[in-house]
C-alpha cells in the first residue's frame, strides 16, 4: 500500500509539474506574440478624395478705391458727404472758402481790362504812324517803334486772359467733387480744417466705386505660386464671421515680389462677390486656394512616409531605400509575421494629411506602420578619447 501510495503521488507531482510548464510557455509565449503585433502602430491605405490646398492671409479691399482730393490750399467751409453716403458723378462732396479765389479772380480780371485798354491805344498809335509813314513824315524806326508795342499789347492781353483762366480754375477747384459713383468709406477732414496743397495733394475723401465687387490682396510664398492658375476656386473666411466660408477666384497674379527679411512673396489676387454685403473694406481674409483635387484614388496617411525602421536587421538584414526622388519612396507594410516590409511607391499630390500613390504595390486595407512603440532613439557616437601622455 506504501508503495502505491508513493507511486501516485510521484504521478501528481509529474502532473503539477508539466501544467505549471504548459501554462508558463502559454502565458510568455502569448506575451511575446501580443508584443510582437503591438509594437508597431499603423494606419490603413485607403481610396478617397484628396484636394491640395495652399494657404495664405490677405486683405479685402474695393477693387476700384479712388482717393478724392484738392489741388488748391484752403479753409473747408462746408461739408457735403459723410461715411458711407453713396454719392453720384459730380456730386458735391466739400467747399473750401473762395474768398481768396474770388478776390484773385476780379483782380486777373481787372488787369485783363487794363491790358485791353493798352492795346486799344496801341491800336490807334499804330494806325497813326502807318498814315504819317506813307506821307513821309516820321522815319520806318518809329513806325517799327509802334508796331512793337502793338505786339507787345497784345502779348499782354493774352496774358491776362491765360491769368483769368487760371484762377477761374482754382474757384472751380475750392469746390470738390465725385469723380466716381460710389460709397465713401473715408473723410479725412472736417469744418474749419485747413488743407495745405503745396507739396501734395491732401486726401480728403475715399470713394468705393461697388462695394458689392470686391478683391482679396493675398500674399503667396514663392515655393507656392508656381502652382497656383488664373481661374483657381477659393474658399476663405474672415474672424467676424468665423462660421461661414466664403467663396471666391484667383482674378490675377502680380509679378512684382514683396522681399522683406529674404522672405520673397507675390500678390495673388482674389476676385470676391461680395452682393450682401457683409464684407468690409480692411477684413484680413485666411485664404484656401484649391490648386488640385483627385477622386476616388488610393492614398495613404503622411505619418506612414515619416517612419523609417531604427535599423536594417528589422527588415530582413537588408538596408531599403528611403530616398525621395524619380526612383520613388518606399513605405512600410506590416507582413504576416508582424514584421514591416519595405514598399516602393510614387506619390502624387497631397493635402498635408494624406498624399495620393500613382504608382506601386499597395492596395486599399494595406496596413502601413507609422510608429514603432519600442524604437529607443540612436545614441551618437562621441568622438571624445582620452589622450594619453
Amino acid at each position: 500500500m506504501q508503495l502505491k501510495a508513493a507511486i501516485l503521488q510521484r504521478k501528481w507531482v509529474i502532473v503539477v509539474v508539466l501544467a505549471l510548464v504548459a501554462g508558463a510557455w502559454y502565458l510568455f509565449g502569448r506575451t511575446a506574440a501580443e508584443d510582437v503585433k503591438n509594437r508597431y502602430k499603423t494606419q490603413a491605405a485607403e481610396v478617397g478624395d484628396i484636394r491640395q490646398i495652399i494657404t495664405a492671409n490677405g486683405t479685402l479691399n474695393p477693387v476700384v478705391l479712388v482717393n478724392v482730393g484738392t489741388q488748391v490750399s484752403g479753409t473747408v467751409k462746408a461739408l457735403h458727404a459723410d461715411f458711407n453716403e453713396r454719392v453720384a458723378p459730380g456730386q458735391i462732396l466739400a467747399e473750401l472758402d473762395p474768398a481768396l479765389f474770388r478776390a484773385a479772380l476780379a483782380q486777373s480780371q481787372a488787369n485783363l481790362l487794363n491790358a485791353q485798354a493798352s492795346r486799344t491805344l496801341a491800336k490807334s498809335k499804330e494806325a497813326r504812324a502807318r498814315d504819317l509813314l506813307a506821307k513821309n513824315f516820321i522815319s520806318q524806326t518809329a513806325m517799327d517803334e509802334a508796331t512793337q508795342a502793338l505786339d507787345a499789347a497784345n502779348a499782354q492781353v493774352a496774358l491776362a486772359k491765360a491769368q483769368v483762366e487760371r484762377d477761374s480754375t482754382n474757384l472751380r477747384y475750392s469746390v470738390v467733387r465725385s469723380p466716381i459713383s460710389g460709397v465713401v468709406v473715408a473723410r479725412n477732414v472736417d469744418v474749419g480744417q485747413t488743407v495745405a496743397a503745396s507739396f501734395q495733394t491732401p486726401t480728403l475723401f475715399q470713394i468705393a466705386k461697388d462695394l458689392r465687387d470686391m478683391q482679396i490682396d493675398s500674399s503667396v510664398s514663392e515655393a507656392d505660386v508656381g502652382a497656383i492658375a488664373v481661374g483657381d476656386k477659393v474658399k476663405f473666411s474672415v474672424d467676424a464671421f468665423a462660421e461661414r466660408e466664403f467663396v471666391g477666384k484667383v482674378r490675377q497674379i502680380r509679378l512684382n515680389p514683396t522681399i522683406q527679411q529674404n522672405v520673397v512673396t507675390y500678390n495673388v489676387v482674389v476676385a470676391v462677390d461680395n452682393e450682401d454685403g457683409k464684407l468690409m473694406p480692411g477684413m484680413t481674409a485666411h485664404v484656401k486656394i484649391l490648386v488640385a483635387e483627385r477622386k476616388d484614388v488610393l492614398r495613404i496617411p503622411n505619418a506612414a512616409l515619416r517612419y523609417k525602421p531604427a535599423s536594417s536587421e528589422e527588415t530582413n538584414g537588408k538596408k531599403p531605400r528611403t530616398k525621395k526622388g524619380s526612383d520613388g519612396t518606399v513605405v512600410y507594410r506590416l507582413g504576416p509575421d508582424n514584421q514591416p516590409v519595405p514598399v516602393k511607391i510614387k506619390l502624387g499630390i497631397s493635402d498635408g494629411t494624406n498624399s495620393e500613390v500613382t504608382e506601386g504595390a499597395l492596395k486599399a486595407g494595406d496596413a502601413l506602420v507609422v510608429k514603432d512603440t519600442v524604437a529607443k532613439p540612436e545614441t551618437k557616437k562621441s568622438n571624445f578619447r582620452l589622450r594619453m601622455f
